[in-house]
């Protein structure tokens, strides 16, 4: 958990209430788990469990332990809240915001959570307390142009218009909100700041331009959850990477509804949307139909039900393809892969989807009943295949369909379900080709994709140090 959450942009608090929801009426079953805490520590509680303060008031917040005999016991614990600001030691000070906030506690293992229901009451007329800048991240190619803007918060909750002026670095920006990205790449900013002087909120604007003809393919599986905040962190990263986002599918839990992907993917990862080329995951085949995850990524997950589509970049030619429907040799979604695999003439080929064919995982492995697809980008020399679904960071050499090393025809597999949702840190015996094996970072995995050559990068989250690079060549 993070303290930026009192710097919440927008009307979020449902989501913290929906995630702290989840947390509570499932347990984490979401992670197909029990909860493990702190030796003997099935539970934790905050205290108190609900209240009202007024604008500006503090309160003492604190925690404690259950074991499995219903006693109470000491456990370390990480505060944050929305709608305030609240200590290490837990004491809550209300912002001057009106409305319906959350304090939540955290075990410091991560796993067992609570939340509190904080109503904050402001007296008197209502006045401007925030200003809120739109997007509040963009990237850009130099010289192109975005549109930014803004609005006013009262105490009382209500949106306002609101008289700002705009400043920025990197680049122009006109009185009505029109940047114009700069020549020099590098990460920048949009400041917006009210008449009155006393509010402003800043954007960061990252001017890209992708070198050598190299084109930036990023992304992971495995993201958002309602019980946890770690798909804040890897859309943080994105915010900094510019290029085409891919998703290897479970983008969000516990069921893909569309309340889920509006209320936890959406303020996050969705930020991306507008670039990002989904897949789909078996969670989000939880509901019927998958019809959430159709319904919110609209054309960009391809024809809609069917969750297999392609499309170029560059010199490559990709496909997202879906693992959650038949794969086997002769099904509709097989015999159209080979259809589409002889129809490109890119040199270089990329494929994705949700549950892998190899991983030396023990929560899921191996999925055998990809074989089939695996067998088709194999006969028209495909490079990469990137898969989730295992909650870790693999990397394979090139190898065939059953598994044998090849390096002249094999394909390179990536395994990358470190989108945010949880770590299984479960490598068994590791496959004969694996090379690297982590399972404990949330990231994400960006690829330059250029002609007749590629380069990989794992981008750790803030605050975690693995990464894995390197480069290839396609057949």
């Amino acid at each position: 958990m993070h303290h930026h959450h009192a710097r919440a942009r927008g009307p979020v608090p449902l989501r913290y209430w929906l995630r702290a929801a989840v947390l509570l009426v499932a347990g984490c079953t979401t992670r197909d788990q029990q909860p493990s805490g702190p030796a003997g520590v099935t539970q934790v509680i905050i205290t108190p469990s609900h209240m009202t303060i007024a604008a500006g008031a503090t309160q003492q917040f604190s925690a404690y332990g259950r074991n499995p005999a219903g006693d109470s016991v000491a456990v370390a614990v990480v505060f944050s809240a929305t709608g305030g600001v609240i200590t290490p030691g837990g004491l809550f000070t209300a912002g001057s915001l009106a409305g319906g906030f959350a304090v939540m506690v955290t075990e410091q293992g991560g796993v067992l959570a609570d939340t509190a229901d904080v109503t904050v009451t402001v007296t008197g007329p209502p006045i401007l307390v925030q200003v809120v800048l739109q997007p509040s991240s963009a990237s850009l190619a130099p010289g192109a142009t975005r549109q930014f803007a803004v609005y006013g918060r009262m105490s009382n909750g209500d949106s306002v218009a609101v008289g700002v002026a705009y400043d920025a670095t990197g680049g122009t920006i006109t009185p009505a909100g029109l940047y114009a990205a700069g020549r020099t790449t590098g990460s920048y900013r949009v400041i917006a700041t009210d008449t009155g002087g006393a509010y402003a909120d800043t954007a960061s604007v990252m001017i890209a331009t992708v070198t050598g003809g190299e084109l930036v393919f990023v992304g992971a599986g495995d993201i958002s959850d309602c019980g946890n905040d770690n798909d804040e962190a890897t859309a943080t990263l994105l915010d900094g990477i510019a290029g085409t986002v891919y998703t290897l599918g479970d983008n969000v839990y516990s069921s893909g509804t569309a309340a889920q992907f509006a209320q936890c993917y959406d303020p996050t990862w969705g930020r991306h949307k507008a670039r990002t080329r989904p897949a789909p995951g078996n969670h989000d085949y939880n509901t019927s139909g998958a019809t959430g995850y159709y319904g919110y990524f609209g054309d960009r997950a391809g024809p809609s039900g069917q969750g297999y589509y392609s499309f170029d970049q560059g010199d490559w030619h990709i496909v997202s393809l879906n693992s959650e429907v038949s794969m086997s040799a002769g099904s509709a979604q097989e015999l159209w892969l080979r259809a589409d695999l002889g129809a490109t003439s890119k040199q270089c080929v990329l494929a994705y989807w949700h549950k892998p064919r190899f991983s030396s995982g023990t929560k899921h492995g191996s999925l055998s009943s990809a074989q089939p697809l695996w067998q088709a980008l194999y006969d028209f020399h495909a490079d990469i295949v990137l898969g989730g679904h295992e909650h870790n960071y693999e990397r394979f050499a090139p190898q065939t369909p059953t598994g044998a090393a090849d390096p002249t025809n094999g394909i390179r597999e990536f395994v990358a379900g470190t989108g945010g949702e949880s770590h299984y840190n479960d490598q068994g015996t590791p496959l004969p080709n694996s090379e690297v094996f982590n399972g404990t970072t949330f990231g994400v995995l960006k690829l330059a994709l250029g002609a007749g050559t590629y380069t990989w990068e794992f981008v750790p989250v803030a605050g975690q140090s693995f990464t894995d690079s390197g480069s290839g060549t396609c057949h």
